[in-house]
């Protein structure tokens, strides 16, 4: 990999882990934030996605995903276990994307694809190249 090619990649891991860090964040200090709404509008897989928001599971939910964003945030801010939090972080954007997917259409202007893809690829992007290797931790822990 090349200069150019290694600040790329470096300024696009730490771009989505700012991102994923402060969505995270958000969610965290906010003592009323829950994904019951957003969930139970799911407009795809509408009992699968309701169900995620019984009683008994909502809190698990909110946790996961409080706390799954923010510590993606981290992992891509430092460069940590970066190949293993892009595959969970995968996930969870697949998990944003089909509530609100009105088939074709995901928004007013949008058609099949949305951010949750998109960042869902560039996830997948880390993941194959290695991206935590390129200035982050993941290089340090490589010789160890």
């Amino acid at each position: 990999m090349n200069k150019f090619q290694k600040v790329s990649l470096f300024l696009l891991r730490i771009s989505m882990g700012w991102i994923m860090l402060y969505a995270g964040l958000a969610k965290v200090t906010d003592p009323g934030w829950s994904a019951a709404p957003y969930l139970q509008n799911a407009q795809t897989f509408h009992k699968f996605f309701a169900w995620f928001t019984q009683p008994g599971i909502l809190p698990i939910t909110n946790f996961v995903n409080e706390w799954g964003l923010t510590l993606l945030g981290v992992s891509l801010l430092l460069g940590l276990l970066v190949r293993w939090s892009s595959f969970l972080g995968i996930l969870l954007m697949l998990l944003y994307y089909f509530p609100v997917l009105t088939f074709p259409y995901i928004k007013p202007n949008s058609l099949i694809i949305d951010d949750h893809i998109a960042y869902a690829v560039v996830l997948l992007l880390f993941a194959a190249m290695n991206a935590g290797k390129v200035w982050g931790l993941d290089s340090k822990f490589k010789r160890l």
